[in-house]
């Protein structure tokens, strides 16, 4: 099986909402891919669609081969909502073994999703005495359990302190690691940046973007920003041979095209002992978002370099 997610076409239309128009997208064993748009560009509804909760107007769509909804398709899906909401009365570990027995996991799994997610201590207290992040953890538990072949996720890190996303997507990459296939959604774009193997951008329900970073990045040909930290009493010098804009007192910062990196770079270089220290950075996830965002919905082909 080549692909774990496979839409072709698909089409969505709530009576005279196109909420999703010829999109067409796939998710590999290892792959973790991110989805990104607007509140209403059909992020939700692509997911309900891979659930088997709604039918397409148009197109097809097969998980694992499975027809969306299907026993087959429910024993390879699990699903981490934005807002998770557990039984109050339960324990952790009650949830989890809830789970785990509707997808027939074998229940020494429980324990080891719950250690994996950091709540062994308060697995045994009920739910309604854990924190957001708590909560968001469980969540996590209770879609690992069971090893699933994809994981959904929808804004996952809703709710967790920092040390807690990262150990969030530590826990992701593990996923990927061992074959599984990770399609997140999020609007946390700056930590998605280094997390995801490919970025699927959709704009009023239309895939405008679809392939990896670097490849968006030049596509988009954002101007690629260089920071020079000048040597003690030479910062203006240094932006007077460099142009730019002084950002602080020892620092100068410019922007280029891709095309013009390396000439600026050696010009940098013969300056010498002027230069204490050359940071080089790529347009962001954050402003490669905003420029596919931008695109005319009406025009843009859908993109997959």
């Amino acid at each position: 099986m080549s692909e774990i997610v496979k839409a072709s076409n698909i089409s969505m239309k709530f009576k005279a909402v196109d909420a999703l128009t010829d999109v067409s997208i796939d998710v590999a064993p290892g792959e973790q891919v991110a989805l990104l748009g607007h509140n209403g560009a059909g992020k939700t509804t692509l997911f309900r669609l891979i659930l088997g909760f709604i039918k397409p107007t148009a197109g097809s769509i097969s998980i694992a081969g499975f027809e969306p909804g299907s026993d087959g398709a429910r024993r390879t899906v699990s699903y981490l909502p934005e807002q998770v909401a557990f039984p109050k009365m339960l324990t952790g570990r009650e949830v989890v073994r809830f789970y785990a027995k509707l997808k027939g996991a074998a229940l020494d799994d429980v324990q080891s999703v719950l250690d994996k997610v950091e709540l062994v201590e308060a697995a045994d207290r009920r739910v309604d005495t854990y924190s957001k992040g708590m909560r968001q953890r469980l969540g996590l538990a209770q879609a690992l359990v069971g090893k699933p072949d994809l994981l959904l996720l929808d804004e996952p890190t809703s709710g967790l302190d920092p040390l807690s996303r990262q150990h969030f997507y530590e826990l992701i990459a593990d996923v990927a690691r061992q074959g599984g296939a990770v399609l997140l959604s999020s609007h946390g774009l700056s930590e998605l940046e280094a997390k995801t193997d490919r970025v699927a951008i959709l704009r009023k329900g239309r895939l405008v973007a679809n392939a990896p970073l670097a490849d968006l990045q030049r596509e988009a040909n954002l101007p690629i920003r260089i920071r020079v930290r000048a040597a003690a009493g030479a910062v203006e010098k240094v932006h007077a041979e460099m142009g730019g804009g002084r950002i602080n007192c020892a620092s100068v910062e410019l922007f280029c095209a891709q095309g013009d990196k390396m000439r600026i770079l050696s010009q940098i270089s013969g300056l010498g002992a002027q230069v204490e220290d050359v940071d080089v950075a790529a347009p962001t996830l954050d402003e490669v978002y905003r420029y596919f965002s931008k695109i005319g919905a009406d025009e843009a082909p859908q993109r997959a370099l």
